[in-house]
């Protein structure tokens, strides 16, 4: 197994949990949220998903984008299902570009995040990426807690 393997095995791995978490949410708490600053349950669903397809696209372009027009903003609030219904055809894209790019790529090809605060190489970057879905998750399992919400096991 190569290094682009593993990172595709990373991805795969992390949304399959996330789908365990996110479908597991009852309808009726999906716009639940834990203090009025906080996102809704499903907003946060919502930008992971809708926050893969902005980094597919910065990944393609090496660097953040000056405009992003989100093909989300346009969709309602649904469920998870129609949710990832919609993302799925950007997510295939976004794995077949991963899958493009060769082991020196993962070194060689460097992310321009300035705006952000980092320039790091497309590994690094890939990496990054599947970290901002766990981090969320964790905190939707969170959420659950503070909502009494039975919690499905990730770790299976």
């Amino acid at each position: 197994m190569n290094s682009i393997d593993l990172i595709l095995l990373n991805f795969n791995e992390v949304r399959r949990r996330s789908i365990k978490v996110w479908t597991s949410i009852p309808q009726e708490k999906l716009k639940w949220k834990p203090d009025d600053e906080a996102m809704t349950c499903i907003e946060m669903i919502r930008h992971v998903l809708e926050s893969e397809h902005y980094y597919h696209l910065a990944i393609q372009n090496q660097g953040s984008l000056a405009v992003f027009d989100s093909p989300f903003e346009k969709q309602p609030f649904s469920t998870v299902n129609a949710e990832l219904k919609f993302a799925e055809p950007f997510r295939n894209q976004f794995l077949e570009t991963i899958k493009s790019f060769s082991e020196e790529d993962l070194s060689n090809i460097k992310i321009d995040r300035s705006d952000s605060g980092y320039i790091r190489s497309l590994g690094d970057m890939l990496l990054r990426v599947a970290y901002h879905e766990s981090v969320h998750t964790g905190q939707l399992l969170d959420y659950l807690r503070t909502a009494s919400v039975p919690r499905v096991r990730v770790w299976d």
